[in-house]
């Protein structure tokens, strides 16, 4: 057992990789003639206990990754002290729509019957919630998408959430505040986000986007995450996720003892991959990058002609 056991230094809990019927046939070669339900007796009271990973680790961290918190902070502080909408923005993980087993557990009579597989043939679809959360506001908005996640996708959603509750909560805003990922299709690198921003709202609602992005392999750190998305797990946790209007109806009704409220919105729609953004349509783009770590932090701004319509 010595070496298929691990513990806890504080807490002094023990585990061990091997099952109780593995543990009850090395006793039996060993001449101790133990049942592997006397095993998990016996070791319930050496302390040990049935474990899973625990995602605690950290990658190699970003030689910037601090002065990027730092940095972030103060646009944060910046932002609520002149009446920015400061929100954080990110993808929730793909969800297959149909009878699949869902993550978790959940009070029930009976156990929910679900498939005995996952495949994709089999889902009624894919749910993509795109979702967007207002920091000072405590509101979070999860747009589902069902084709692909896309810089036009991220962007339509975003402009959705300003013609309907952004441009109302937020009348005086010369600008908005985005936190946002590394990666993903709002990520730094996407020409694509950039030119959606630019083109799609900048230009339209006359407003600049300022963006700070979290170093690679932070995400967890950016507030929805947190904030909104472990809500909504927990809200759905155990329950298959068997349709559009069940998804929406568990993100609507996902609440905090802090005031969390949440919409959820189809974002039917075709938005394919592999769209390419060409040299002249970059040129288009009115973007300033910031002198702290210009390649994470940049500013758009509405061209000349759509300023002047404001």
């Amino acid at each position: 057992m010595e070496h298929h056991t691990a513990g806890d230094p504080i807490t002094g809990l023990k585990w061990t990789r091997k099952t109780t019927p593995k543990v009850s046939q090395e006793l039996r070669r060993a001449g101790l003639d133990v049942s592997p339900k006397t095993v998990a007796r016996l070791l319930k009271e050496l302390k040990f206990s049935l474990r899973v990973n625990h995602k605690k680790l950290a990658g190699n961290s970003n030689p910037h990754r601090n002065q990027q918190f730092e940095y972030i902070s103060r646009m944060r502080q910046r932002g609520e002290r002149e009446g920015w909408p400061v929100i954080s923005i990110d993808t929730k993980k793909k969800e297959q729509v149909g009878r699949f087993r869902n993550a978790g557990t959940t009070w029930e009579r009976e156990p929910v019957a679900v498939l005995d597989h996952d495949f994709k043939k089999d889902a009624r679809g894919t749910a993509i919630p795109w979702g967007l959360y207002e920091t000072t506001a405590n509101r979070g908005h999860v747009f589902i998408g069902t084709s692909h996640d896309t810089p036009a996708f991220a962007v339509t959603a975003l402009a959705r959430w300003w013609t309907r509750t952004g441009q109302r909560r937020y009348p005086q805003a010369d600008r908005l505040l985005v936190l946002a990922d590394g990666g993903g299709s709002n990520g730094p690198r996407h020409r694509a986000w950039k030119h959606q921003l630019q083109t799609r709202f900048c230009n339209r609602f006359g407003r600049k986007i300022t963006v700070c992005h979290y170093p690679p392999g932070t995400s967890k750190w950016n507030p929805i995450e947190h904030r909104l998305f472990s809500e909504i797990s927990k809200n759905w946790a155990g329950q298959p996720l068997e349709s559009y209007e069940t998804i929406q109806n568990f993100i609507r009704t996902t609440k905090t003892k802090t005031g969390l409220a949440v919409t959820a919105t189809m974002l039917n729609g075709n938005y394919p991959t592999g769209v390419k953004t060409s040299d002249a349509q970059m040129a288009e783009v009115h973007l300033r990058h910031h002198r702290v770590l210009p390649m994470w932090n940049y500013t758009l701004a509405p061209a000349p002609a759509s300023r002047a319509k404001t």
